[in-house]
């Protein structure tokens, strides 16, 4: 790696069916989600270190209508500025904001900070303190190139912070904390390049070497991913300092990009690595949220990555430099001496900016191949600037359709090997065989599977599978002799295996490969199933699994069967006897007009009338309660409604015959 380390990453992959996952580069889906997450509230993105985050994630992605923050951000930024009272880490995100709105062109509010921040640097002995000091005296050095930043000390302030640096590449946020910690790598390294850009002098060398060997330790701890992509993760630190793998990465990569460009060293890391880190940040998709969209953009920025696939360029829209891609050898996963194709150069469309096989060799055949591919540079220099990862090997699948023949299925004499029942099969439709055995008999299948190009296939699946209607399962795995595949079930062998359960049994075959188009699982038939009576001591079939539906599932309804109605009389009897019911009220009321009934002893006075009408009313709703019995309430409801009418009669009725009796004395002694 060359004095500049801000390289570009170029990962190569073939736009085939690959066994590594294909990443994809920065898309407008990034930025339309930078959109949605940094979405101001109220005209502000938050606080100043948010609305720096929002603001370089849209500068980096290019977004030109982002929101205007300026008005209500501004104010916020020469207010911290002007603030002897702001904290570090304010006066810190004040710079870098200012840096990209320009709030504040004033120098002299700089050359005002300026004293303040390097009397500070000189007391701190907090990592994230010196991170702040120095990263906004570099930002007042990029802001106001008038104003003396420079550090008379650097040796002493480089040594201060490279004190707090662990054996394992790693660093602690203080002297007083024991915990280390990959993230402050990072800061650490970012920092430190700060310091050499500010330093009056030039810093020792020693120094230098001493954090070059910290770096190489630092990478020495980097995890791995099975595909090949890089990462570094953060071990367990303070609770409030602990940072994800995506914060870890992100702050390790942009300190030493940011180290690598501040020095003249040469840093010597494995390419591999370099490129790994590249697939992590993009195997990442689109974070969910602000603070890891910013991390990933951040660090895609520091590498001014790739994008991982055929075509080459950067994540970041950035077109490659002149380059071939040399197709190295290409040779079947399971035989690496058997090359198909060796030494040859892909084609390259300008106008797709597309590097591509235009054909494979005829005698490939279906099957999994490794292709190893190689980037050559135009320009030999390109070497030292750009990290291309060494050879890549991907893995092809070529598919095709499989040729499925000569099936056949029969039922052989255990003891004489003779055929007594044989039947043809064709795998490509439907079949719906029905076959019957015995415990002294056997089972053969075989069919014939063979590649577009006539050699012999063996897939990663042959199985053969019988379901008694138990549902207890027997699976077989099909063997093979070159284009045949045989199995032979001997039944009298098998009894203990299958339980002595007679019965029907489904035949069910599979066969199965990643590079066979025309795979299937299909069922065969049956097969009708004659075993002995299992002795004394013979192992019972095995409880088969409840299905969760059928117990917790809901239940049958339940039907319930009345007795049907008895046949009614006829219209004319139930006429005849409504009139036989009617009978005695007529007679009652025909007595009641001979008896010469009458309202003489009627109340006249107010209370006593009351009485009295309540009273016949009460007799009228019984009679009214009678009749709905009849008609539609039942006799529970009826009592009830009875019991209350009946309180109420007592009660004036009472009333209303103590009055006449009352009224039937007086007229007596008068």
């Amino acid at each position: 790696m060359a004095r500049n380390f801000g390289f570009l990453v170029l990962i190569l992959s073939i736009i085939l069916i690959c066994e590594a996952v294909i990443f994809n580069p920065i898309t407008d889906s990034h930025r339309s989600a930078a959109l949605e997450l940094f979405t101001p509230v109220d005209g502000s993105l938050g606080s100043l270190e948010e609305t720096y985050e929002a603001l370089r994630t849209f500068e980096i992605l290019g977004i030109e209508k982002k929101p205007d923050i300026r008005a209500s951000t501004c104010p916020s930024v020469v207010d911290t500025l002007g603030s002897s009272s702001s904290s570090p880490k304010d006066l810190f995100y004040s710079f870098k904001v200012n840096g990209l709105l320009k709030c504040e062109s004033n120098e002299e509010v700089f050359a005002g900070i300026t004293p303040r921040l390097k009397a500070s640097v000189n007391d701190v002995n907090i990592l994230l303190d010196f991170y702040y000091l120095i990263g906004s005296l570099v930002l007042i050095k990029d802001q106001a190139s008038e104003v003396d930043v420079l550090l008379g000390d650097g040796d002493r302030i480089f040594q201060s912070i490279k004190d707090l640096s662990q054996s394992d590449g790693r660093w602690r946020y203080s002297s007083n904390n024991p915990g280390s910690s990959t993230y402050a790598a990072g800061i650490a390294l970012e920092t430190l390049a700060g310091v050499v850009s500010l330093s009056s002098s030039e810093i020792d060398q020693s120094l230098i070497g001493a954090l070059k060997n910290d770096i190489v330790k630092l990478f020495d701890g980097i995890e791995k991913y099975d595909d090949g992509a890089y990462y570094f993760d953060e071990k367990l630190v303070d609770t409030r300092e602990y940072q994800g793998s995506l914060s870890a990465t992100s702050s390790v990569v942009c300190g030493l990009t940011a180290f690598a460009t501040a020095t003249s060293e040469s840093l010597d890391l494995p390419g591999e690595k370099i490129l790994g880190l590249a697939k992590f940040l993009l195997g990442i998709g689109i974070p969910g949220n602000a603070k890891d969209l910013y991390n990933q953009i951040a660090a895609l920025a520091c590498l001014e990555s790739n994008r991982v696939s055929v075509p080459l360029s950067t994540v970041l829209g950035s077109s490659a430099p002149p380059l071939s891609v040399k197709l190295v050898q290409a040779f079947s996963s399971g035989s690496k001496d058997a090359s198909i194709i060796e030494n040859q150069e892909l084609k390259f469309d300008p106008e797709n900016a597309v590097h591509f096989l235009d054909a494979l060799p005829k005698s490939v055949d279906v099957g999994n191949y490794i292709f190893v591919f190689e980037i050559v540079f135009h320009d030999p220099e390109h070497k030292k600037i750009y990290a291309i990862g060494g050879r890549r090997k991907v893995t092809i699948y070529v598919t095709g359709v499989i040729k499925v023949d000569s099936t056949e299925i029969a039922v052989l004499d255990s003891d004489l090997g003779s055929i007594e029942t044989q039947k043809k099969l064709d795998l490509a439709g439907e079949n719906a065989l029905s076959l019957s055995a015995n415990h002294l008999q056997k089972l053969r299948l075989s069919f014939h599977l063979t590649t577009p190009l006539g050699h012999a296939f063996k897939p990663h699946q042959a199985f053969l599978k019988l379901k008694h209607e138990t549902k207890v399962e027997h699976i077989f795995v099909l063997g093979n002799s070159g284009k045949k595949f045989e199995i032979i079930l001997d039944f009298l062998g098998l009894v203990e295996k299958f339980f002595y359960l007679s019965g029907r049994y489904d035949i069910q075959l599979t066969v199965g490969d990643a590079v066979m188009e025309n795979s299937f699982l299909q069922a065969l038939g049956h097969v009708e199933l004659d075993l002995p009576e299992p002795p004394e001591k013979a192992t019972r079939p095995p409880p088969q699994p409840v299905d969760p539906y059928l117990r917790y599932g809901p239940k049958a309804e339940i039907t319930h069967i009345f007795r049907s109605p008895e046949k009614r009389p006829p219209q004319e009897l139930s006429l005849a006897f409504l009139g036989l019911i009617f009978l005695p009220f007529i007679g009652f009321l025909v007595g009641l007009l001979r008896i010469g009934i009458n309202l003489k002893n009627f109340p006249t006075s107010a209370v006593p009338a009351t009485f009295a009408i309540l009273f016949h009313l009460g007799i009228a709703a019984v009679l009214l309660l009678y009749a709905l019995f009849w008609l539609k309430l039942d006799l529970f409801t009826t009592l009830k409604a009875l019991g209350f009418l009946g309180i109420f009669l007592m009660f004036v009725g009472h009333k209303i015959l103590s009055h006449l009796a009352s009224t039937s004395a007086k007229l007596k002694s008068a």
